[in-house]
């Protein structure tokens, strides 16, 4: 019984491509690759983006995104734990939020370890080539409006809110 309990609970192929298209406007996701959170490909797509049901770099989580090249870059560097570098602009949606993480260490795992832990709804995410471009920007995510996550880290990248906290 068990096993069939597990079986009609799990998520269907649909349903994560459903989730993933969440993330970003169909003008994206509509034609963007969808790929599950272990690498597997869902749906092939032909504009470049890259559009995933979850946070693969998270366990569990199913806070789905869609990514360009730049960011894809940044995603398997992180899960490497290589470094990262780039000489253009990456763009990444995250139109469904994203989960709670600390604004300072982006290896935190426990909220009560001090730092800053927020928790976006919807959101744009930006990688810069070059970090001095980020230095008037806040790192307080409640200071309202775009600011800088993990900004003393080489994943630093700028968040924006598409609405208030």
């Amino acid at each position: 019984m068990s096993l069939i309990a597990n079986v009609s609970l799990a998520e269907s192929v649909d349903d994560k491509i459903a989730r993933a298209a969440s993330a970003a406007p169909m003008d994206i996701s509509g034609e963007a690759t969808i790929m599950d959170v272990d690498g597997t490909i869902l749906r092939n797509g032909s504009n470049g983006w890259v559009c995933l049901p979850g946070v693969g770099l998270i366990p569990g989580d199913e806070h789905p995104m869609c990514n360009d090249a730049v960011w894809m870059k940044w995603m398997a560097a992180v899960g490497a734990g290589t470094e990262f570098s780039t000489d253009v602009i990456g763009v990444s949606y995250m139109l469904q939020g994203d989960a709670m993480v600390n604004n300072d260490n982006p290896m935190a795992t426990d909220p009560n370890d001090g730092g800053v832990w927020v928790q976006d709804g919807p959101h744009i995410m930006m990688l810069f080539p070059n970090m001095d471009m980020l230095a008037d920007l806040p790192r307080d995510p409640f200071a309202g409006g775009p600011y800088v996550m993990w900004g003393e880290t080489p994943l630093a990248h700028v968040m924006m809110p598409i609405e208030a906290k």
